[in-house]
């Protein structure tokens, strides 16, 4: 009996064993967070960027590399490389705090070094503090060591991507590197869009300290520095992304322009000190901004700006500097500040936008 039961159970260790062995032998091979290798047989399917991101971070070999949020998304890596005209890739965090794109760039300079890296300061992102961050971003994948791998190749999750980025494939819905995590082409770039997605705040009556978010400025400038500190030979090109003109409809109506702005000086007079460093202000660019058709929501533009952007970097234009940012914020206050937002709400004021854009609402 107790032979039986030995043997019983060896019999149901040895099938579990087996078991896992076969996942790990499908998740090794299959690879859906891409950490291993970028697969060359079939296309990966694009899924948790907190998940994927060290992948690429390690396994495409980039010159130039694009960070950010949600509002770097739709920069396409063969698009970087047309401009820059060096092998390129991007890597986003939606909605990241800066200890997770840490975590990002400790991977890849663990991998390579970069000759450019374009980070997105993202304002709504560099005034926060790390109270929200979560543990979204799994540590086996980010940290050194390899003896937790057992958590990617043994794992529920990573066996039913494995899986399902066969079926993908079989099914001709796989991914290229290039378009994983843009979403531009399912949006409507139109002011009507802009408008419709933008929830109009009631005046607080009330204006913020301008000094509000500098604790959490100077310990977000802290992680970027770091980076620019140990990698001297790597040029840091950081731009504040281009929130459209109804972001400073709210920052007007909340009384945040001057804590903002405050948060823009300190990022400049931080960021400039430093020789392997420029830093772009799109965020105050009228051309930009005040063109509600760049845009779906308050905040995020079509891939079309995406690359006027890149040219304009490559073109050294829009640079903030340690002497012109005082005059170019005093007079973008002045702007935002007096900027007449009811029109966006007037009739009128559309009526002549579509003649003037030889646009017939006759049958509207």
């Amino acid at each position: 009996m107790k032979r039986a039961y030995r043997r019983w159970v060896c019999g149901l260790l040895a099938g579990v064993l087996a078991m896992l062995a076969l996942c790990a032998a499908v998740v090794y091979v299959v690879d859906p967070c891409l950490y291993y290798r970028i697969p060359d047989r079939w296309q990966p399917v694009f899924f948790s960027e907190r998940y994927q991101m060290a992948g690429l971070a390690r396994n495409v070999e980039a010159d130039t590399v694009l960070v950010g949020t949600s509002m770097a998304a739709n920069y396409r890596a063969s698009q970087i490389q047309e401009v820059f005209g060096t092998p390129s890739v991007r890597l986003t965090i939606p909605d990241g705090y800066y200890s997770e794109f840490d975590r990002v760039m400790d991977v890849l300079f663990r991998a390579q070094t970069p000759q450019r890296v374009i980070f997105g300061l993202d304002v709504n992102t560099l005034i926060r503090d790390e109270s929200g961050v979560t543990d979204a971003m799994p540590d086996y994948l980010y940290n050194r060591s390899a003896l937790d791998d057992i958590q990617y190749l043994v794992n529920k999750d990573t066996l039913y991507y494995s899986v399902y980025t066969l079926m993908a494939n079989r099914w001709g819905q796989g991914q290229t590197v290039d378009e994983g995590f843009t979403w531009d082409d399912r949006e409507w770039w139109n002011h009507l869009t802009a408008l419709d997605n933008y929830t109009r705040p009631d005046p607080t009556g009330e204006v913020l300290p301008a000094d509000a978010y500098l604790d959490h400025v100077d310990a977000n400038l802290a992680v970027v520095t770091g980076w620019v500190e140990a990698h001297p030979d790597t040029e840091f090109d950081f731009f504040l992304p281009p929130y459209s003109i109804l972001y400073w409809d709210k920052m007007v109506r909340l009384g945040e322009v001057d804590a903002v702005l405050s948060a823009v000086e300190r990022a400049c007079r931080v960021l400039t000190a430093y020789d392997n460093v420029k830093l772009y202000g799109f965020l105050l660019d009228r051309e930009i901004v005040e063109n509600l058709d760049n845009y779906c929501d308050y905040i995020h533009h079509s891939g079309g700006v995406c690359v006027e952007i890149l040219h304009r970097i490559k073109a050294d234009q829009g640079r903030l500097t340690a002497e012109n940012i005082a005059p170019t914020l005093a007079g973008w206050r002045e702007f935002v500040v007096h900027y007449d937002y009811e029109k966006f709400w007037d009739e009128d004021f559309w009526i002549a936008w579509n003649e003037a854009h030889g646009i017939d609402m006759s049958d509207a």
